[in-house]
């Protein structure tokens, strides 16, 4: 009974929402301005995804001009440091932080974080990560849309922290308002920015800005709309889904939409039935937590929907089925603030960084991920179709068929795209798959079967432009060595350093079925290094890296001039990273593998998300989690995660 009624007490906050809230632009449709904005959007992101536009210019201006052309920044230990440091010559400045307005109406946001699920609907979610800067095709350097992924929440989201007591079985019960503003606080933002007449970029309360959070419907796309397995006592025809969760690194498509990626969701949900779990394959092999309450948020206390309990003789009248509803990639169209975020099932459900797009000249594509866990893989998905720039529109539906692939890396330096299609070998009803709809939906069961190679946690990935050449970033893992065996993609036992790998498609293209690859670096301390006692480091934690030294790589991007920009996300406080200090943002040269080091962050942040203006004098990235007193945008010194704006005194490129 007391479930009950706090499930009812749910709904009832939801449903006395405003209206102008859950959908506060109020809007009407108008698919003409639309059009006119996407297609010259479009045409300007074909710079980027397409290489062979403009590589020949590119390469020109690679062999002429010193790729890195800034001073490198020293690495910080003290565990006081709370700035950020970037090279001689250029400013960061905080721009972007938790709580700031993103609707008109949206309260400014308070030091003691007492505002309301309500209020934090208008406002910034938390823990910015993934980003990308879409530019409006009339004024493309100066105007256009920043869209920010908000991966979780810190503590510091409610004023005295979470709160919740234990019930009589074990499970935690937490109070209704926090936990709806938790759900607030995930998703995405999307806010439009304009260059004043000094050239700096200012926030604007336009039409555009829209919160996108777990709280708001969502379609379901793809081979598994309206299946079974996908419906719920909350939504019996499996076609609409409330909200998104844990969005990690992103993508985005030729055609100028946003791919939000749904990385860690296991953590939301509990089946408290252990004898059903272990025998549930898609929530044994995602991570969906078997007892009392789900790892972390406890949401399942006052959202029926995280309960994924089966109910005895009713499979499809609780929840059960909620879990198969995440981990899907997203996409959201930023130039229509009314449109329907899509779940597409077409593409696989992981555990899922990015879906990073690769596109060749002739309209054939490829869109790459990670599925950041140890052992997991690395994939790549094959839409059907082809993508024609002139008519984007015709692109829409691409996501929706095509074929899912996960990568075998052999000894030899050659590997393999293992295609996932039911009833091609293991892939068949004796071995829990009895159509294509369940390969999808157990993507990682499936690879297993198929004989992927298990990572050191693939996290992000990204395409460079000049060749096509695509590189992944493996965080780190360790218990490679113990519960993972060593091979030629993940040589290193106990490896709490992480790599970045390479390779290159067959032909450049993003199609094909076979590649070359090889280990661009191996992380950690350079040759020599000695600990905080002066002794030798372990020779597992010695790296390959020709520069300056950092930690666990996760976030990976290219510019247009073919730098590759490196985020990492170490533990600070772990003895390993001694001599490597805070996270950072270095800068690679794929040719010479020179690694400088850009800019260090706070104590106890990560560095994450990154992206440009179209004509890369401005780099935004995010400061996530910073642990001590960086300050906000507000000039505040609450820690508080934000978008850091990154500019060149003189005005000129990024990196040059």
């Amino acid at each position: 009974m007391h479930d009950q009624q706090q499930h009812q007490d749910f709904h009832a906050a939801i449903e006395a929402c405003d209206d102008r809230i859950l959908n506060p632009q109020g809007l009407p449709d108008n698919p003409g301005r639309r059009q006119i904005i996407k297609g010259g959007l479009t045409l300007s992101m074909l710079a980027l995804l397409a290489p062979g536009l403009s590589a020949c210019q590119r390469q020109a201006n690679a062999k002429t001009n010193k790729l890195l052309g800034f001073q490198s920044v020293e690495a910080q230990t003290s565990h006081s440091f709370d700035s950020v440091i970037v090279p001689p010559g250029y400013r960061a400045e905080a721009f972007f932080s938790w709580g700031d307005p993103v609707l008109a109406q949206a309260p400014q946001w308070r030091a003691d974080a007492s505002e309301d699920w309500q209020a934090q609907l208008l406002q910034a979610g938390d823990n910015h990560d993934g980003m990308h800067f879409f530019p409006f095709a009339d004024e493309p350097d100066n105007h256009g849309l920043l869209v920010i992924n908000h991966e979780y929440i810190n503590p510091t989201l409610h004023p005295n922290g979470p709160s919740e007591y234990l019930r009589d079985d074990g499970s935690r019960q937490r109070p209704l308002q926090e936990v709806l503003k938790e759900q607030a606080a995930h998703g995405i933002s999307i806010i439009e920015l304009r260059r004043d007449a000094d050239g700096r970029w200012q926030r604007v309360f336009g039409d555009f800005n829209r919160r996108i959070s777990s709280l708001t419907p969502m379609r379901i796309s793809g081979p598994l709309a309206g299946d079974l397995r996908l419906c719920t006592a909350s939504d019996p025809t499996g076609l609409e889904v409330i909200g998104t969760l844990n969005n990690c690194a992103m993508g985005v498509t030729p055609w100028g939409t946003y791919l939000a990626c749904e990385e860690n969701f296991h953590n939301y949900f509990v089946n408290r039935d252990r004898t059903d779990h272990a025998q549930r394959a898609e929530h044994q092999r995602y991570g969906i937590a078997a007892g009392s309450s789900s790892r972390y948020y406890a949401w399942e206390s006052v959202d029926p929907r995280f309960d994924a309990t089966p109910i005895p003789q009713q499979p499809h009248q609780g929840h059960v089925n909620e879990p198969n509803r995440f981990g899907w990639v997203v996409e959201i169209d930023p130039f229509d603030p009314i449109s329907t975020p899509r779940k597409l099932t077409a593409m696989g459900r992981l555990g899922r960084e990015c879906a990073v797009c690769s596109l060749s000249e002739d309209g054939r594509m490829a869109f790459y991920s990670g599925d950041d866990a140890r052992g997991e893989y690395v994939w790549k998905f094959v839409p059907d179709g082809r993508h024609d720039p002139l008519d984007p529109t015709a692109s829409r539906d691409l996501l929706d068929s095509g074929t899912l692939y996960a990568a075998r890396f052999d000894a030899n330096g050659r590997g393999q795209w293992l295609a996932l299609h039911h009833g091609d070998g293991p892939l068949i009803a004796a071995n829990g798959f009895p159509d294509q709809q369940a390969v999808l939906l157990n993507a990682r069961g499936a690879a297993d079967l198929l004989g992927a190679t298990p990572m050191d946690r693939p996290e992000w990935v990204a395409v460079n432009p000049l060749n096509r050449d695509v590189y992944v970033s493996l965080t780190n893992n360790h218990l490679r060595g113990s519960e993972f065996a060593l091979d030629a993609a993940n040589p290193r036992p106990n490896n709490l350093h992480g790599q970045i790998l390479r390779w290159s498609e067959d032909g450049a293209d993003p199609t094909a079925l076979n590649f070359d690859w090889e280990l661009f670096l191996l992380a950690g301390d350079a040759p020599g290094a000695v600990d905080a006692g002066g002794h030798p480091v372990a020779e597992e934690l010695v790296g390959t890296i020709e520069g300056d030294c950092f930690s666990s790589p996760d976030g990976l991007a290219f510019d247009a001039d073919g730098r590759l920009w490196i985020q990492t996300d170490a533990d600070d406080e772990a003895p390993h990273t001694y001599n490597i200090g805070c996270n950072q943002l270095l800068c690679a040269d794929p040719v010479s593998r020179e690694v400088k080091r850009f800019l260090v962050g706070p104590w106890g942040a990560e560095i994450t998300g990154i992206t440009w203006s179209p004509d890369y004098r401005t780099l935004w990235v995010n400061v996530q989690h910073p642990g001590i007193s960086y300050p906000a945008s507000d000039g505040q010194s609450r820690p508080r995660s934000t978008t850091v704006m990154i500019t060149r005194e003189d005005g000129g490129v990024i990196g040059t």
